[in-house]
């Protein structure tokens, strides 16, 4: 299911990335059987340098969506409403439904929140750069997703705009995850430390795909008219 890059590294590379002011924050880990080692965040410009990054990643877990329908429709694509289910409704309210492809070409200018327009032309290089080849190594994650199964999961109980919703989280990644004040603590221009929080939550994720342990939603996924599974991992 993976790709698993040349055999010739004594290592594989994980990565999780999140849409940020100045491109995409690229937070990373070298694996070696059951030694991991967190790299120093990094933000690239494009999707494409993620892409073309050497050495290559194993596994990235984007938070973004991957796979969308032609026309919008009400409560988005399959997974994003279960996603919502799970997650309860006051933590389900964070998942916003994929954009259709008709908005990301431009034919329709409406029916987007403030935080998708936001977010609109990185979505758009997601839906310029994977094609269904690419699903072998980039994966669509959600960062509370991430949270619910660290969590045991349990939705969490704070917003990650609240400063105890931000130690929540944090307290998670810590425990679980060796090495996160490398992520968490990394002093990056313009990055917000709700970036930092979000970018360590989908490298948790990425590791997860990457040991053959994550969990898809849904377990059979919709393809797009482009061949795109639309599903999330985490």
């Amino acid at each position: 299911m993976l790709h698993r890059g040349g055999p010739e590294l004594p290592y594989q590379i994980i990565a999780g990335a999140v849409p940020c002011n100045s491109g995409w924050l690229t937070a990373s880990c070298k694996i070696a059987g059951v030694t991991m080692s967190i790299e120093e965040p990094m933000v690239f410009e494009s999707f494409a340098e993620i892409l073309d990054y050497k050495p290559a990643f194993a596994v990235i877990g984007v938070h973004a969506p991957i796979g969308f329908l032609d026309e919008a429709t009400p409560k988005g694509r399959e997974c994003d409403q279960l996603a919502r289910e799970m997650l309860g409704p006051r933590r389900g309210a964070s998942i916003r439904s994929a954009p259709s492809r008709e908005l990301l070409r431009g034919d329709v200018d409406s029916g987007v929140d403030a935080v998708t327009g936001i977010l609109l032309h990185h979505y758009r290089e997601i839906c310029d750069e994977i094609a269904p080849y690419r699903q072998r190594t980039v994966y669509s994650v959600e960062p509370e997703l991430a949270f619910y199964e660290l969590n045991h999961d349990k939705p969490l109980l704070y917003s990650k705009r609240s400063e105890y919703g931000r130690d929540e989280r944090k307290a998670l990644l810590v425990g679980r995850l060796d090495q996160a004040e490398r992520i968490l603590c990394a002093d990056l221009p313009r990055v917000k430390e709700s970036r930092l929080i979000d970018v360590a939550a989908c490298m948790w994720s990425a590791r997860r795909i990457f040991a053959k342990i994550g969990h898809r939603i849904p377990e059979n996924p919709e393809w797009d008219s482009e061949g795109l599974r639309m599903e999330i991992i985490y």
